[in-house]
């Protein structure tokens, strides 16, 4: 017998996030995320539960849509904000830059709150469409695995307690709370992949609750996958920033294994989120298992011996954006955080230019790793290379270390 709408989804909330003290809820005023927000203020307890709706400004009526939203959580005494997308209306992919404006005005509303997890309203129907769209472009494993109940980025968790849950359902639950809810006109337009996907679902008879099985069974195969994976690196070591993986294991593991391996080490180097693309990542592997040096996403690639090392590339650290001292420690190119600066000064790359006259030898450090390094700089004149033994001492460590490599391996 299938628990109550409420039981079910308290339980998976108490799973995902039981242990938070402070949650938003992404509130686009349709029937799923309304519904997300009524069941998360009935299992909130003493939680702080808060509420956002991005107005994407696409559509006269977006600014209706979004009081209503407010109304809708006021009505629960749950603190709603409206966060705008400023653009000009030019768009390389609208649905693409949709989401990725939408998810970095929430990270932002979400930091800026104090808030540990923003919860998501797709439902299992998201989840079915999801697979399909990701089977019609040739998705592996990964991408079969669907959408994720809970991804970790920029510092929050993105939480999804709907992906168990029928979208029909949702609605029907709405009714007989005397609850509405916006239909979002943009869900018929067929412009939209997803809109089409859900449209073919329909006409083809096609189970959404079987395609969601779907997901859960690849996602079963991705756990196995990781862990192999882990497995093989279980000795690999870090340091200044660079990452040293064991060569052996490595050489002789199926290409699958060998593929997840280097897109970890790839994101563990720089800190971004999605590594490069499945072709560009299988033409450094034939680089490595012939021992040619190679660079793909700003990471300097090289096997040497027993082991293969990826450093960060010092163009792409040239590139960074310089950080200012905010009396606070700051974050550098993804990689650092460095405290102690003087009000004056700023964190660059190292560069290769004032190796001439360093000795970045006796730091440990290879000549890229060294200009690749962070700089303390007073305008144009260096201060101190922390990395290397070169001016006042200033604190800088490496944000992440070999067991977050691991955890990238088992997790991502």
């Amino acid at each position: 017998m299938t628990a109550p709408l409420s039981a079910q989804v308290a339980q998976r909330l108490e799973a995902l996030a039981g242990g938070l003290s402070a949650v938003g809820v992404a509130l686009s005023g349709g029937g799923d995320s309304m519904a997300l927000m009524h069941l998360a203020a009935e299992w909130r307890g003493p939680r702080r539960l808060m509420a956002a709706t991005v107005d994407h400004r696409l559509r006269p009526e977006s600014g209706d849509e979004t009081r209503f939203a407010a109304r809708a959580a006021a009505a629960l005494h749950i603190p709603h904000e409206v966060l705008v997308w400023q653009h000009d209306g030019r768009f390389a992919n609208l649905m693409a830059d949709a989401r990725a404006a939408r998810l970095r005005l929430l990270g932002d509303w979400a930091a800026r709150n104090g808030l540990q997890a923003v919860l998501l309203g797709h439902t299992l129907d998201d989840q079915a469409e999801t697979v399909l769209m990701r089977l019609a472009r040739g998705a592996g494993v990964d991408g079969l695995s669907g959408m994720a109940a809970s991804r970790h980025s920029g510092g929050i968790a993105w939480l999804r307690p709907l992906l168990a849950i029928r979208r029909d359902r949702l609605r029907d639950w709405l009714r007989g709370q005397g609850v509405g809810w916006i239909d979002d006109p943009s869900n018929q337009n067929t412009d939209y992949d997803r809109v089409r996907i859900r449209q073919a679902i329909g006409q083809l008879g096609l189970s959404p609750d079987n395609l969601a099985q779907v997901a859960e069974n690849m996602g079963s195969a991705r756990q196995a996958l990781q862990h192999c994976a882990a497995r093989i690196c279980w000795d690999a070591t870090a340091h200044a920033g660079a990452l040293t993986l064991p060569a052996g294991d490595f050489a002789d593991a199926p290409f699958e294994i060998r593929r997840r391996i280097i897109a970890a080490a790839l994101r563990w180097v720089t800190g971004v989120d999605y590594a490069p693309r499945r072709d560009k990542i299988a033409h450094l592997l034939d680089a490595i298992a012939n021992g040619a040096r190679a660079t793909l996403g700003g990471v300097i690639v090289q096997r040497r011996g027993g082991a293969i090392r990826l450093i960060r590339e010092p163009a792409a650290a040239m590139r960074a954006t310089d950080c200012r001292a905010s009396g606070r420690p700051v974050i550098w190119d993804n990689r650092w955080r460095i405290a102690g600066l003087s009000p004056s000064c700023h964190v660059r790359a190292l560069g290769h230019q004032p190796l001439a006259t360093l000795d970045w030898r006796a730091g440990g450090l290879s000549r890229d790793e060294a200009a690749a390094s962070p700089a303390i700089w007073h305008g144009d004149r260096l201060i101190a290379a922390p990395l290397l033994p070169h001016g006042p001492e200033i604190a800088v460590e490496p944000l992440r270390n070999a067991s977050d490599f691991h955890g990238m391996l088992i997790s991502h």
